[in-house]
């Protein structure tokens, strides 16, 4: 029997500053803390990343009463131009999405090209994961955009 292929979404957005500063945002807790998995009534509560190969990430924030953890170890980090790693939200779950992030760097700032490769059984939740990952990169764009 084989397994079902991932459902990949794509998201793409450009940003002001170079591909170095948008690449160095994912792997430092001060500003991951401001854009990554971060909603605008929650509490920042924990961002621990170990950037390295095989480093993990844990980045947990208080919603409504409730602790929503993320987290995932990275596989590929060449910078400025590639970053990849595993993503899961529940700690007993060894099965994790892959996310990809390419930077190109532009004439004025970078392009950034987000993929997730989903796991099929939540194919269904396709549409919210790129509108998720749309409205994170907007945080990202405005944590850039102030010191």
């Amino acid at each position: 029997m084989t397994e079902a292929a991932p459902t990949t979404i794509s998201v793409t957005r450009r940003f002001r500053q170079s591909a170095e500063q948008v690449f160095d945002a994912w792997l430092d807790p001060a500003i991951a803390s401001r854009f990554l998995f971060a909603t605008a009534d929650g509490e920042m509560r924990v961002v621990d990343i170990d950037a390295r190969v095989a480093g993990s990430y844990c980045i947990i924030e208080r919603r409504g009463g409730e602790d929503a953890e993320h987290l995932g170890e990275y596989l590929e980090i060449e910078r400025p131009t590639r970053l990849v790693f595993t993503f899961g939200i529940d700690r007993n779950d060894p099965s994790r999405d892959r996310i990809s992030l390419a930077f190109t760097p532009l004439a004025e700032g970078c392009e950034l090209l987000l993929e997730h490769a989903m796991r099929p059984a939540w194919a269904h939740y396709a549409s919210a994961t790129r509108d998720g990952w749309n409205m994170i990169l907007g945080h990202l764009a405005r944590a850039l955009d102030t010191p």
